[in-house]
């Protein structure tokens, strides 16, 4: 049965999951980068461009971030920097020609666009009619594989809230970011239904599993 999952989602010590003022220098925010200090370093990341990285731990997180994933749902800032309108077909995203999903990528946004098929297997699809929306047409897309929400915090926010999220790996980094846009920010897990399950730490990270209950 598809799950709809959070994998190596890494918010920091004060819980942030981006830094603050994100842009086209600075993807995840001022300080962002640092809260991927466990996730560089891995096999699993660094075989992405080719190169041997480390096992462990962090590296066995990584890698079950991955597995059987048949789909991606992600939010517009996620995608990329431009706001608003699509100016024009420009962008496309910030992975260069190949993407690492290599499954179908489902884009939140208000601004229609057509779908933007990649190298690897890759296709962006735009979806302007909701979450539920987007959900339904990941799981076909799917085939009984898992979705996976890539973020970022407001995304996952949304899907948290309607309790659609089966479960979420959360990866805390010993980093202090002070600002940005904090993960459980309006978020009660607990009276949402979930729980934390697993714990696992490293000197990386602590990493978290949390599960909807039944």
């Amino acid at each position: 049965m598809s799950r709809l999952s959070v994998r190596a989602f890494t918010i920091s010590a004060d819980g942030y999951g981006a830094g603050p003022d994100q842009s086209l220098k600075e993807p995840l925010g001022v300080g962002g980068e640092a809260l991927h200090g466990w996730l560089f370093p891995t096999r699993t990341f660094r075989q992405l461009s080719g190169k041997d990285g480390e096992t462990g731990i962090d590296d066995d997180f990584a890698a079950r971030s991955f597995e059987n994933v048949g789909a991606w749902i992600m939010g517009r800032n996620m995608f990329g920097p431009v706001r608003g309108p699509w100016p024009d077909e420009s962008w496309k995203g910030w992975w260069g020609d190949n993407p690492p999903y290599h499954v179908p990528v489902f884009v939140l946004t208000h601004h229609a666009r057509a779908p933007i098929t990649m190298e690897g297997g890759t296709t962006f699809h735009f979806v302007t009619d909701g979450i539920e929306s987007a959900l339904a047409q990941a799981k076909a897309a799917a085939a009984g594989k898992d979705v996976r929400i890539g973020g970022g915090t407001a995304t996952v926010h949304q899907y948290l809230r309607a309790r659609l999220i089966d479960e979420m790996h959360l990866a805390v980094s010993p980093v202090l970011l002070g600002r940005g846009e904090n993960f459980f920010a309006g978020i009660d897990l607990p009276a949402l239904g979930y729980a934390c399950t697993e714990r696992v730490s490293t000197p990386a990270a602590t990493h978290l599993m949390v599960r909807k209950q039944a």
